[in-house]
């Protein structure tokens, strides 16, 4: 609770400071994204995917993913994720409970897939595999990982778009794309 409280005081002074530095995507940030913040949290996804789910410890660490991991948040995830959501607010502008659930199902309907469908096959490509092997991994990973994406982002994205006020949006988004960037990381990593 004294982080929590440590990170709403910060906010109250620095609502800028504080949404560059944890945030992939900023209302206040000029382009709608803050590009090396999603880097460090998808590096940070990996790094917890390999030690924490895969239990590689420092010496089996492979430096090189969690490498790729954070330049695909930075030139992948960071400027596609802020932009879309750049256009679902012109596209369904409001807060109401309506509004909420059309940005929810219009997230979750429309960008999901098709972003799981660039996502993993640009990991594969990434990490070497060769066109055949890359189609053959999407089919084999990708019906598993959207399932697994509307176990989570569904509930976490209409309470987002409807409970949560505007300057903690991106902190609940954040706090969970760690747990999701770690899954991801996981999925596209394996053989």
């Amino acid at each position: 609770m004294a982080l929590w409280r440590a990170y709403q005081r910060a906010l109250a002074a620095h609502p800028w400071k504080v949404q560059v530095l944890t945030a992939a995507h900023s209302r206040r940030c000029p382009d709608n994204t803050c590009v090396p913040c999603t880097g460090s949290l998808m590096g940070l996804g990996d790094i917890i995917s390999q030690q924490l789910v895969e239990r590689r410890g420092l010496q089996e660490h492979q430096r090189g993913r969690t490498l790729t991991m954070a330049l695909l948040g930075c030139g992948f995830v960071g400027p596609v994720v802020g932009g879309w959501y750049k256009v679902l607010d012109r596209f369904i502008p409001g807060t109401t409970k309506v509004d909420a659930l059309k940005k929810m199902l219009l997230d979750q309907g429309g960008f999901a897939p098709c972003f799981l469908g660039c996502f993993l096959p640009l990991v594969g490509a990434l990490n070497g595999l060769s066109a055949q092997d890359n189609w053959a991994k999407l089919q084999q990973d990708y019906p598993d990982a959207l399932i697994t994406n509307y176990y989570l982002w569904p509930a976490v994205q209409l309470a987002n778009f409807y409970l949560v006020p505007l300057h903690y949006r991106l902190a609940v988004v954040q706090c969970v794309a760690v747990i999701w960037n770690s899954y991801l990381s996981w999925k596209a990593h394996q053989l």
